[in-house]
């Protein structure tokens, strides 16, 4: 290694996937530094982003609860439809929920006994357990929705719990009530709102979470976070029936919600059911008989910026396809609905990834309009699997 010249060995280390750079922490003492150093982390975060993203994938179908998988495309020697995972090593916790990710650290929570959060780093195994709300009354609330994400002013990492009662999960699965601090005074409908949320906020290394105020607003419930431009994204409702879906963001910088423009051009006939991240880009994902419409918003925060970018039809993915059955998967006889495919990303070579009722992923080409199923294997396990688009960083938590 010291026949290396030093100016080299940052840009070969920089180029590495994560679980390489973790083992090349133990070559010798300089590179455990140069590795931890923040310009090197930062340096080598950048180079990933213009990669194709890796994956955090967790079992969660029984006996296996507490498994955690990365994956990625580029350590299939091959190539093609490949994903190859790797085990990673869990905290020596209770049995957990993968909720999120940002910048190489997953935000996991506890299922029990005790519901709590906290902040791992897979690659390193640091972690370190979140205080918990205090609330003044705890047993009335019945269930939240979580962000986290980077205060880019202060490069302290943030968690945001929005907490609602009034309702339970079995009769509300997917929204929880919040609203916007600028919104006008609340009409007649809405106060009659069943659901009250309050929203809390932590800085991680804070002993205590502090209390933003009560909301009376539905959050679409959504299974990854969508984090743009240091702000988190929801879908969400005003309480009336017939409401327009709307989207609201929140600045993890000056802990504020806003009101994000949608595309006013999409049809009445369809509603936003989604939100994901592709390339950078906050997009929304719609969906009716037809298939799937993916609409993006090329300059942030800017109305006219929204074009409908993707459409995708029907498919069902082969390991999804009764046994006996030999037909093409494209057979309109073969039936999902839209709610059990999720968007993940898009890939550098175009393609969008898609999740399948937890079970099975897919490229879709649209340049050939073009499904191709793909091969995910998990050390011989073949389950359902719960899976975090995560662009990977090494980072290490920080307590000051």
């Amino acid at each position: 290694m010291d026949c290396l010249p030093r100016e080299l060995v940052p840009e070969i280390l920089s180029r590495l996937p994560i679980p390489s750079l973790v083992q090349s922490k133990s070559v010798c003492r300089a590179w455990r530094i140069f590795i931890h150093d923040q310009e090197f982390v930062d340096k080598h975060f950048k180079r990933m982003i213009d990669n194709d993203p890796s994956f955090i994938l967790q079992i969660i179908g029984n006996p296996i609860q507490n498994q955690l998988y990365f994956g990625d495309f580029s350590s299939h020697p091959n190539g093609g439809n490949v994903m190859i995972t790797k085990k990673l090593t869990i905290p020596p916790l209770s049995n957990f929920h993968l909720v999120s990710s940002c910048n190489g650290l997953l935000c996991l929570r506890f299922t029990h006994p005790s519901f709590g959060l906290c902040i791992y780093n897979p690659f390193t195994r640091d972690y370190i357990e979140l205080p918990k709300i205090i609330t003044r009354n705890p047993a009335s609330h019945h269930g939240s929705v979580l962000g986290f994400g980077l205060d880019p002013t202060t490069k302290k990492y943030k968690v945001v719990e929005v907490s609602y009662k009034g309702i339970t999960c079995r009769t509300l699965p997917r929204r929880v009530a919040i609203s916007s601090m600028r919104r006008p005074p609340l009409t007649a409908a809405y106060a009659s709102s069943s659901i009250e949320s309050e929203v809390y906020i932590l800085t991680v290394g804070s002993p205590t979470w502090r209390n933003l105020g009560r909301f009376p607003f539905h959050f679409m419930w959504q299974k990854s976070q969508v984090l743009v431009h240091d702000k988190l994204h929801w879908i969400y409702y005003p309480d009336t029936i017939n409401a327009t879906d709307l989207i609201m963001s929140f600045d993890l910088a000056n802990e504020q919600f806003n009101e994000v423009p949608r595309p006013d051009f999409i049809s009445s006939d369809r509603r936003f059911r989604e939100l994901v991240v592709l390339r950078g880009c906050l997009s929304a994902v719609s969906s009716d008989n037809e298939g799937l419409e993916i609409w993006v918003m090329k300059e942030y925060d800017v109305r006219e910026s929204w074009i409908k970018e993707f459409s995708i039809g029907t498919y069902v993915p082969r390991i999804l396809q009764p046994n006996d059955q030999c037909e093409s998967s494209n057979n309109s006889r073969f039936y999902l609905p839209k709610r059990s495919i999720r968007v993940l990303c898009q890939l550098r070579s175009g393609g969008i990834l898609l999740e399948y009722r937890n079970k099975a992923l897919v490229i879709y080409d649209p340049h050939c309009r073009i499904f191709h199923d793909l091969q995910v294997t998990f050390a011989g396990i073949s389950t359902y699997f719960r899976i975090v688009v995560h662009v990977a960083s090494l980072n290490w938590i920080e307590i000051t």
